[in-house]
C-alpha cells in the first residue's frame, strides 16, 4: 500500500478530536437540562449515555411516565437491580420544553457521533500505511489505537527530522523551562509547542500512571510526592514522548523495565557512617547489636 501523506492522516485525527469535544459540549448541555428539570439519573448510572441511560432519555423525550416494570424493561445488566431507584430518580418536573430542547440536543448529539464514526473509519484506512510504527506504539502502557493515530500523525514516522529526543520534547512543548537568576532555579512552565501532541500525551501519562508495576507509574508515583498530579503528569508525557522518539527511530518494541528499574539507595546507616566519620576525623566500624 503506498505511504498515505502524514498531513492528511494529522487532519483527520485533529477534526476527530475536535468533534469528540463538541459531542461531549452536546451531552454537557444534555445534562444540564437533566439537572434543571430535577431528574438525577446521574445519582445511580455512571454513564447516561450507554444503551440503557439512552432508552431512558428516549422515554423522557417522549413524555412518557415510566413504572418500575417499564424501567425493568428498558435497563440492562446489574441496573435492573437500582430499578426502583430509578423511577424515583425520574420523577422530576419535565416540561415540554425541557423535552424540546433536549431533543435537539440530542439528534444533534447523534449527528456528531455519527460524523466521528465515518471520520474513524478513514483515520483506519489511513493508518494501515504506517502498521509498523502503530504497532510499536501501542507497546507502550497507555497508548491505545487511537492515541497511537494521533501520536504518529503529529510527528511522523521518520525520526532524522530531529537531532535527538530533547529537540523532538522542546518541539512538542514538553520540555521544562530555564529560569536561573543569581545562581537560583526559579519556578518555570513548559515551552510552547504543539498544542495537539501535547494533549494526546499528557492524556496517555494519565494511563501510563494507573498502569501496574510499570517503570512509567512508577516513575509518576515518585514524582507526584514533591510536583503534584499535574507537574507529575506533564514530567511523564515528556517521558514518553522520548521513549517513543527512540522506539521509533531504532524500530524496537518499548521494553519494559519494571517499577524497581532503578538501583537502590545506600542503607541509612552507610549514610550515618559517613557523617560520623566526617565529624569524628576517624574511621568507624558497625557491628550487630549483640543481646
Amino acid at each position: 500500500m503506498p505511504p498515505v501523506d502524514i498531513r492528511n492522516l494529522r487532519d483527520l485525527t485533529r477534526y476527530r478530536r475536535s468533534l469528540m469535544q463538541m459531542a461531549t459540549a452536546q451531552k454537557n448541555r444534555i445534562h444540564k437540562v437533566l439537572q434543571d428539570a430535577n431528574i438525577k439519573l446521574t445519582s445511580y448510572m455512571s454513564n447516561v449515555f450507554g444503551v440503557s441511560g439512552r432508552l431512558l432519555l428516549e422515554s423522557i423525550m417522549n413524555g412518557e411516565t415510566l413504572t418500575l416494570e417499564q424501567v425493568r424493561r428498558l435497563i440492562k445488566t446489574k441496573l435492573k437491580v437500582k430499578a426502583p431507584k430509578l423511577v424515583d430518580a425520574l420523577n422530576g418536573k419535565v416540561r415540554a420544553h425541557h423535552r424540546e430542547l433536549m431533543r435537539r440536543q440530542y439528534d444533534l448529539l447523534l449527528v456528531l457521533e455519527d460524523h466521528i464514526c465515518e471520520i474513524e473509519a478513514e483515520i483506519d484506512h489511513s493508518v494501515q500505511a504506517y502498521k509498523e510504527e502503530l504497532g510499536l506504539l501501542v507497546t507502550v502502557p497507555g497508548i491505545d489505537q487511537d492515541a497511537a493515530a494521533e501520536i504518529l500523525a503529529e510527528i511522523g514516522p521518520d525520526m532524522t527530522r530531529f537531532p535527538t529526543s530533547a529537540h523532538l520534547a522542546s518541539w512538542g512543548g514538553l520540555s521544562p523551562g530555564n529560569h536561573e537568576s543569581a545562581g537560583k532555579k526559579k519556578a518555570t512552565r513548559t515551552l510552547r509547542g504543539n498544542k495537539a501532541l501535547k494533549s494526546i500525551l499528557c492524556q496517555v501519562s494519565w494511563a501510563a500512571a494507573r498502569s501496574k508495576k510499570t517503570r512509567l507509574s512508577a516513575y509518576y508515583y515518585r514524582l507526584v510526592k514533591r510536583r503534584g498530579p499535574k507537574k507529575a503528569n506533564v514530567a511523564l508525557a515528556h517521558l514518553i514522548l522520548r521513549i517513543i522518539y527512540s522506539m521509533l527511530k531504532k524500530k524496537e518494541k518499548y521494553r519494559e523495565l519494571g517499577p524497581d528499574y532503578l538501583p537502590k539507595k545506600k542503607s541509612s546507616a552507610e549514610y550515618y557512617q559517613r557523617q560520623l566519620e566526617k565529624l569524628l576525623g576517624h574511621e568507624i566500624e558497625i557491628h550487630e547489636k549483640t543481646a
